[in-house]
């Protein structure tokens, strides 16, 4: 019995332990591990497809005299972005693959733009870091395989990644095409195939591209005013690339997942902003049905992996926790009881004969055995009979037992 008592006093404690250790996790997890998790990820790889229908400047056809916009061409931009180094806890750098096609030709003729931005961001806020807190940081953009990337130093705004608990308020973007951040303004709370999202809107423009890039050859050119077809003579006339864009975002508030994009991109050749004269581009490019499904689907995973372990994990092991601790309470309450009862019944004399004596005739009921004082009971004498000499056992004289006269009677 002493055995049994310990072995439950010992399980009682192990299971307030216990008890106590679960609760305190469902305290820590949703504090410590819900701020590591918001965190831009390190293995991030994001591929939108972006399709539409336009106007095109023809490239070929511009080279050989003639400015020729081929119009309501199928055209699709393409973004793929990975992680690249330097990145380590605080930070991490992005590289964009972008490139836009027309799919009415085939190979490098249908490609109309591509370039490859790379950025070295903060991994909380999502904003670019700078050369000063970070010197190995990244900020280049190459726009041709047969030159170098371009440095475009410090940037200021959000490009592919908004941070976790987006807020209902303006945020700087950066575009790569102007090379300049642009306020996007919340512009409202939607619902996009079930899912909540808040949508934002940027204006940018118009832009001289000739200014954010001065190398490239084809943001300024002189042409002759035939091949402008603004006049018959060959007089050169210099024209600059301008460049619009209307950006939508519809954002996941709570993993800052861009579900959807589109782009209404305008750009055209001019002598002056206000006053388009040849098309470059003329498309709007919104994210194409299997891209949104795909967005959608991480934004619900991250939502998801947030919940379980913010609000469904600590729910489950707190209630583990009081459980066992409610537990270990009532197996320590009930070993310690039994205990005490059995120390109680301990503390008095052991009973020096039977627990009962049987007095009187046989057919009277025995007397019960009163346990409860430490004197000795007097057992009384049975009467015997008045011809039968009682005995003492007072005296320590040894009985002596007459003797029987074993001889034969003499026969006559």
């Amino acid at each position: 019995m002493a055995e049994r008592s310990s072995s439950g006093r010992i399980l009682a404690l192990i299971l307030v332990g216990l008890g106590a250790f679960l609760l305190v996790i469902a305290i820590l997890v949703p504090t410590y591990t819900i701020g590591k998790m918001k965190t831009t990820p390190l293995d991030l790889e994001v591929t939108t497809i972006a399709e539409g229908t336009g106007d095109l400047l023809n490239s070929r056809a511009l080279l050989a005299g003639n400015a020729q916009v081929d119009r309501d061409v199928p055209i699709v931009a393409q973004r793929y972005v990975t992680t690249e180094d330097p990145a380590n806890s605080e930070i991490m750098t992005l590289q964009s693959g972008q490139t836009v096609r027309r799919l009415d030709m085939q190979g490098d003729s249908g490609l109309v733009t591509a370039l490859i931005d790379r950025v070295t961001i903060d991994r909380v806020t999502a904003m670019p870091v700078s050369e000063e807190e970070y010197p190995e940081r990244v900020s280049t953009v190459q726009t041709s395989a047969d030159a170098p990337p371009t440095d475009l130093g410090d940037r200021d705004g959000l490009q592919y990644k908004f941070p976790f608990d987006v807020k209902q308020e303006s945020y700087p973007y950066y575009d790569i095409n102007a090379r300049q951040t642009f306020p996007l303004n919340f512009e409202g709370e939607e619902e996009l195939n079930g899912l909540k999202v808040y949508h934002f809107r940027q204006e940018v423009g118009p832009i001289d591209l000739s200014k954010t890039d001065p190398k490239a050859t084809t943001y300024k050119l002189s042409l002759p005013a035939s091949t402008w077809g603004v006049g018959e003579g060959d007089e050169p006339i210099t024209m600059t690339r301008w460049y619009n864009n209307i950006r939508d975002l519809w954002v996941d508030p709570v993993t800052g997942v861009v579900v959807k994009g589109q782009e209404q991109q305008d750009q055209y050749y001019a002598r002056s902003a206000d006053r388009p004269e040849v098309t470059v581009l003329n498309v709007t490019l919104p994210f194409d049905d299997q891209t949104v499904e795909n967005q959608i689907a991480r934004a619900k995973d991250g939502k998801d992996q947030l919940a379980l372990l913010g609000r469904t994990l600590p729910i489950i092991l707190g209630i583990l926790g009081v459980i066992a601790l409610i537990a270990g309470f009532l197996l320590g309450a009930r070993s310690g009881g039994k205990g005490g009862n059995r120390a109680a019944t301990s503390r008095g004399p052991a009973p020096a004969g039977p627990a009962t004596t049987t007095v009187g005739p046989a057919h009277a009921a025995p007397a019960q055995r009163d346990y409860t004082d430490d004197r000795t009971e007097v057992i009384p004498r049975s009467d015997v009979d008045q011809n039968q000499q009682q005995r003492d056992w007072t005296t320590d004289q040894t009985q002596e037992i007459p003797r029987t006269d074993l001889r034969k009677p003499n026969q006559e």
